[in-house]
């Protein structure tokens, strides 16, 4: 769910931010029908999202939401860090926010043909609305959490209750990512090391 962080790590080429993107989409035994470059990153999207998850400081930041909430914490902070990210994005990135956004919209269109059907569809509503663009804005977290609990079964209210936890510990959150992030940087640089042929 935290797609501005994922093509963030993956900005060294339009092809690893297309991967980085099919990371939410492709099954792990499907990567062998993608180009190297790309199944890499998809393979890496994944220890990245494992590695967040297991983070001290992500950890901390989920026993922050409220009882019943919790299990659910971990999609709402993925997309909460990608607003903190847009908010200090000078702080990481030489790359213009919105230059690297419009880059990475183009890459999408341009490999429509290996999208799998779900992204696919979603990926016209996500270049024209600028999904990632919105994260710039508190409502944008608060919309893609919204869009977010519709794809859940039940309990789809339970995300969106969430977006109070956001608020009551905004302060708390964003200096919590302050300090994960840097890690997390760290780890996919690496990952991506161990992975490179």
């Amino acid at each position: 769910m935290n797609y501005l962080a994922h093509i963030y790590l993956a900005r060294h080429s339009d092809e690893a931010m297309v991967g980085a993107m099919l990371g939410d989409f492709v099954k792990a035994n499907d990567t062998d029908l993608y180009a190297p470059g790309i199944a890499r990153e998809i393979i890496l999207h994944r220890h990245i999202d494992s590695y967040t998850d297991s983070h001290p400081v992500v950890q901390s930041a989920k026993e922050m939401f409220g009882e019943g909430r919790r299990r659910y914490a971990g999609i709402v902070l993925d997309v909460f860090y990608d607003h903190v990210l847009s908010q200090h994005w000078e702080r990481y990135c030489d790359i213009p926010r919105e230059e690297l956004i419009a880059r990475f919209y183009k890459a999408l269109a341009e490999h429509e043909a290996i999208l799998p059907e779900r992204l696919r569809q979603i990926a016209p509503r996500l270049i024209q609305q600028d999904w990632l663009g919105a994260y710039g804005e508190l409502e944008g977290v608060e919309l893609a959490v919204n869009r977010l609990s519709t794809r859940l079964s039940r309990n789809g209210h339970l995300l969106r209750e969430g977006l109070g936890d956001v608020r009551q510990h905004y302060t708390a959150f964003a200096q919590g990512f302050g300090d994960f992030f840097p890690d997390l940087i760290a780890y996919a640089e690496e990952r991506r090391l161990i992975s490179s042929p």
